[in-house]
């Protein structure tokens, strides 16, 4: 039986609050405080509503994979924070600095260059994470771990970029404890940015729905949540 439209968001908020209190027994579980914890929903796939609903429930940041499909939702929703968490072509470098309020998925130098131009033609200074290839898996996207300074030096050099932290996406594993190593790698990678550069790199995006309480576990700031707040894509 297909669900209706009200059946979806009552499950949607039930979704909500399962994950919040996920986080909230993570963070409690590595000492930490559960605000410190950012839940981003990931709408890829998933229709304006869906965020719509996520906004009332008091979800604040949103994250897209693709340019075009956060334009037509940014249209819908314009006072939602939207931010970039997939490849970025530098075709759509000039659209892509209009909607969205962060870029996570900096991976060359000459992806910075072309977003530095973007946002000085608007004048508006952008935020931007580094993306790590912690895992180097010939799959995942992302700058090489040992290259990951010298992307951050050409990030700081540039007047319109703001160095804010590093993003990574871990291997799929069923049992997430066996990829904490990737979150682990990554916030020592963290660490060496604010050592080098200062306090400013502070964030590190990384866990998502199958593994975001081992991310949590080893300092993640901002978990990115798709299908477990909306369920399978359809």
């Amino acid at each position: 039986m297909t669900e209706t439209f009200e059946q979806i968001m009552r499950q949607i908020d039930q979704n909500i609050q399962r994950i919040r209190s996920q986080i909230a027994d993570a963070a409690t579980a590595a000492g930490r405080q559960s605000d410190a914890v950012t839940l981003m929903a990931v709408t890829k796939g998933f229709p304006s509503p869906y965020a719509a609903e996520a906004a009332r429930r008091g979800i604040s940041v949103f994250g897209e994979n693709r340019v075009q499909e956060a334009l037509t939702k940014a249209a819908a929703l314009p006072n939602l924070r939207w931010e970039m968490i997939g490849t970025l072509q530098r075709n759509k470098v000039k659209s892509a600095v209009k909607v969205f309020q962060r870029i996570q998925s900096i991976d060359s130098i000459e992806l910075a260059l072309a977003l530095n131009a973007a946002a000085q033609t608007l004048q508006q200074p952008l935020e931007v994470f580094v993306q790590v290839n912690i895992s180097g898996e010939a799959t995942k996207h992302g700058v090489q771990p040992e290259l990951a300074l010298q992307l951050g030096e050409a990030i700081q050099s540039l007047p319109y970029l703001r160095g804010g932290g590093l993003m990574t996406v871990a291997p799929f594993a069923e049992n997430p404890q066996t990829i904490r190593w990737v979150f682990a790698e990554l916030r020592a990678l963290r660490d060496s940015f604010q050592a080098h550069f200062g306090d400013s790199w502070q964030d590190l995006s990384m866990g998502m729905s199958h593994d975001f309480a081992a991310a949590i576990a080893e300092g993640a700031t901002l978990v990115r949540i798709g299908s477990a707040l909306f369920g399978g894509r359809k």
